[in-house]
C-alpha cells in the first residue's frame, strides 16, 4: 500500500510539472538588435561623430532615435580676411527616424529628420559669411545592413545639411555594432 501512495503522488507531481509552462511573453523577453552604436564619417554630425541609436519598440525595426556628438574641423575666422588659426567645433547630432525593411532580413532602409547643435557658427556651405550657423536642419536617406539579433553592422546613404535656406548634399558611412 505504501509503494502505491507513493507511485501515485510521483505520478501526480510529474503530471502537473509537466503542464507548467515558462511565460514566453513578448514583453519579458530581451530583443536584441535594438540598440547600435556606431561611429559616422559624414552625415548629421558634419564630419565625424559618435552615435547610439535606439528602437523604441521591440523590433530591429520601426521608429527609433539617435543621439550622438561629433566634431568638425576648420579655421577660426577672427579677421573676414585670414582664416588662419585652426579650430575644432563639437557637433550634437539629434534625430528620429524610421526602418523599413522585413523583420528576419539584416538589410533595411533608414528615413530620418532631425537637427545638429555645433559649439560655434560652421560656414559649410562655402557661400558667404551670411551663411554660416550653429543650428542645421539634417535628413538621412541610408542603407542599413545590420543583423537581426546583433552585430557588426554599417550604413551608408545619402544626408543632406539644410541652414539659413541652403541645402548642402551630403553623404554619410557608419561602421558600428548592434545588440
Amino acid at each position: 500500500m505504501r509503494k502505491e501512495t507513493l507511485l501515485s503522488c510521483a505520478l501526480v507531481l510529474t503530471t502537473t510539472f509537466s503542464f507548467a509552462q515558462r511565460n514566453n511573453s513578448r514583453s519579458d523577453e530581451k530583443f536584441s538588435g535594438q540598440t547600435s552604436f556606431y561611429a559616422e564619417l559624414g552625415g548629421p554630425g558634419i564630419l565625424f561623430s559618435a552615435n547610439i541609436d535606439r528602437r523604441f519598440t521591440k523590433s530591429n525595426l520601426g521608429w527609433g532615435g539617435r543621439i550622438g556628438i561629433g566634431f568638425v574641423s576648420g579655421y577660426l575666422d577672427s579677421d573676414p580676411y585670414y582664416y588662419d588659426r585652426p579650430t575644432t567645433v563639437v557637433t550634437f547630432p539629434v534625430q528620429v527616424n524610421y526602418i523599413f525593411g522585413k523583420p528576419t532580413s539584416p538589410h533595411s532602409f533608414e528615413a530620418g529628420a532631425g537637427f545638429t547643435v555645433a559649439g560655434k557658427k560652421l560656414g559649410v556651405f562655402d557661400f558667404y559669411d551670411s551663411t554660416r550657423s550653429s543650428f542645421f536642419v539634417t535628413a538621412s536617406f541610408m542603407y542599413r545592413r545590420q543583423p537581426v539579433n546583433g552585430g557588426f553592422s554599417w550604413r551608408i546613404g545619402f544626408t543632406p545639411l539644410i541652414a539659413q535656406g541652403y541645402i548642402q548634399p551630403s553623404g554619410a558611412v557608419s561602421v558600428g555594432y548592434n545588440f
